[in-house]
């Protein structure tokens, strides 16, 4: 892209000031622009995209922080050259990316506990709620890093793969379950010969 040019985003600057509000102001206004994905350029100063649902956020935390006394601003910056454009994107990337890599990196635990119950002979209904809790809080997680990856960060591939992997497993160790707690399910040669007998051995046949 040339120098002079408008990139397709443009950003907002967020500063907020809370030395005159209190302590919990402060811990809340860290919480919001850490779940949207704030990129800091130094304290209490950072750069989101200007994206209609996150200004209409940024707008509202910044309104809270002046009504409890301390100060914020919000300016749109538009970057017009495109080596610091593509530099800007690669730290949100960056972050995200990180973000992605701890899915990635705990997944397997969730793997290695499916297998591990399984292997002990205890793949029962109680475990397969236990993990659907587990698989839901991965899934949780993978989505709140999904709604603050404004740019496609690479690492996101990685992460859902592996959480569908993950619901692969729990999926295959339900059917254990249910094959321990139920017996296997008849082959479809057996339904059909006890479906030819006639009425009594058919009623046999099924004691």
């Amino acid at each position: 892209m040339a120098e002079g040019t408008v990139m397709p985003d443009g950003f907002l600057l967020v500063s907020a000031s809370t030395g005159g509000a209190p302590t919990a102001t402060r811990v809340r206004v860290w919480r919001k622009l850490r779940s949207l994905g704030a990129l800091y350029l130094q304290q209490s100063v950072c750069l989101l995209p200007d994206r209609e649902p996150v200004r209409r956020q940024v707008q509202r935390l910044i309104a809270s922080v002046r009504k409890d006394g301390g100060t914020a601003r919000l300016l749109t910056v538009a970057v017009t050259d495109g080596a610091e454009y593509a530099q800007l994107v690669a730290e949100f990337n960056e972050a995200r990316d990180a973000e992605y890599a701890e899915v990635v990196e705990r997944a397997p635990e969730l793997l290695a506990e499916l297998e591990q119950e399984t292997a002990r002979g205890r793949a029962t209904y109680a475990e397969v709620e236990e993990s659907e809790a587990d698989l839901e809080r991965f899934e949780k997680w993978l989505a709140k890093i999904a709604s603050r990856d404004y740019f496609e960060a690479p690492g996101g591939a990685a992460a859902r793969e592996a959480v569908e992997h993950c619901r692969t497993a729990l999926a295959a160790f339900e059917d254990a379950a249910l094959a321990a707690e139920t017996g296997p399910a008849p082959h479809p040669q057996d339904t059909a010969a006890v479906r030819d007998l006639p009425g009594s051995a058919r009623l046999r046949a099924v004691d």
